[in-house]
């Protein structure tokens, strides 16, 4: 998607009810309840009979209206705002796994999904099947009738890891199994996730889209194009909708666990949306760039970006994400120690987690988010100790370079 393809989209879409002081941005309807005319309209909207809200824990104006901006430039079928990425992960596999049921994935997971998959889904009867994403045989041999998705980060974070998602794809839709994504590494705005065969999409929309790290948020993508009759869990509700998928979180599973999105959040996020587009190309051009720089520097081992050409992910993330994949890059050092090192000296750069703030943001993963991990976990993960990751903000290429070579030094 170009930006002005992006921008058009985005800014065509009106409010879902007029405002009637003009205001050019969506207001933030901080409210719970909402009132009806008549006890026969309040019945029709209680039961799902028409769209008009009935408590702001199941739908809101100023939400919906964020999920309508996604959908209109993703062209998917449904949006579910969240709040957070992991609640976003949570609700779509409580939608789709029953007892009995198995998860097939990577091991190359972010630390907080991987602990859902096997500590939080394992209580409820789930199984987690671990294989190589990169190895269409080993992928085939975990999968069978009771699979009830194949799960992939798009860019596996900190491995960089990039599985071929059509090869995926066409594999589990053979199967009549369901393809769930994460792709919070790239934006939609780049990323096609639909084009690639890609069933759900769940965001982190506290990354790119909140502009800054105002807020923290997750989505949903339901493309709409899976037959849900196949699915042990949703068949009985293939009717009920275009997508029963759908139909199932909405009417019942983000009700019951109840994270869905505050209107504050929604507010801050459909304006980080409208900003989206340039922050990313900026993050991302920087990234590119010191990756190619710090490649020259002794001291560093090796430095992973799948936008390098010397990159083992370089075809398959050029055919997916195009010549910018991502403001993340990861780079090892001799040791822990060193990395502690090196850590502690930057100046401009900021230790921290999260991701694509404004700010570049650096973090030695396995002592943090993978800090509770044994070490036996750890290495079967392939988080090493050496390993520094870097979310590139804003900043110049020029500022972020001389900070890490100064801090090298």
């Amino acid at each position: 998607m170009t930006e002005h393809d992006y921008e058009a989209k985005l800014m065509s879409l009106s409010f879902p009810k007029p405002d009637p002081y003009g205001s050019l941005s969506m207001p933030v309807y901080h409210t719970l309840a909402y009132e009806f005319a008549t006890a026969e309209e309040m019945e029709a909207a209680f039961c799902g009979r028409t769209t008009e809200h009935t408590y702001s824990r199941v739908t809101n104006p100023t939400v919906q209206h964020f999920e309508e901006r996604v959908r209109t430039v993703t062209g998917a079928y449904g949006v579910t705002a969240l709040s957070s990425g992991m609640a976003a992960i949570s609700n779509t596999f409580f939608s789709l796994a029953w007892s009995g049921s198995n998860i097939v994935t990577s091991r190359h997971l972010f630390g907080n999904t991987y602990s859902f998959f096997v500590n939080t889904l394992r209580a409820f009867g789930v199984e987690v099947r671990f294989c190589d994403l990169t190895d269409p045989v080993d992928v085939a041999a975990h999968l069978d009738a009771d699979s009830c998705a194949l799960f992939v980060e798009v860019i596996t974070n900190p491995q960089m890891e990039v599985a071929d998602l059509k090869v995926l794809s066409s594999l589990v839709h053979e199967r009549n199994i369901p393809l769930v994504a994460d792709t919070t590494i790239v934006p939609f705005t780049t990323f096609r996730a639909g084009d690639f065969g890609v069933d759900i999409e769940v965001v982190a929309s506290t990354k790119y889209i909140s502009g800054g790290a105002t807020s923290l948020g997750g989505l949903i993508i339901d493309y709409g194009k899976f037959d849900w009759k196949h699915s042990p869990r949703l068949r009985s509700m293939a009717g009920e909708s275009p997508s029963a998928f759908h139909y199932k979180l909405r009417r019942e599973i983000h009700r019951n666990l109840g994270a869905y999105m505050t209107p504050e959040v929604a507010y801050m996020q459909s304006l980080g949306l409208e900003t989206l587009q340039v922050r990313f190309e900026r993050q991302a051009a920087t990234c590119k760039a010191l990756a190619g720089r710090l490649q020259s520097l002794t001291d560093i081992e090796t430095v992973c970006y799948t936008g390098l050409e010397d990159n083992p992910s370089f075809e398959v993330s050029q055919q997916q994400f195009g010549d910018y994949p991502g403001a993340m890059l990861t780079f090892d050092l001799a040791s822990k120690e060193r990395c502690y090192g090196f850590l502690n000296k930057l100046k401009l750069i900021r230790r921290a987690t999260n991701l694509f703030d404004n700010r570049s943001l650096i973090i030695h993963p396995a002592s943090t988010i993978y800090g509770s991990f044994t070490p036996e976990q750890r290495m079967a993960m392939d988080v090493k100790e050496n390993t520094i990751r870097l979310s590139v903000g804003l900043e110049s290429t020029d500022a972020l370079f001389e900070d890490i070579c100064q801090a090298l030094n």
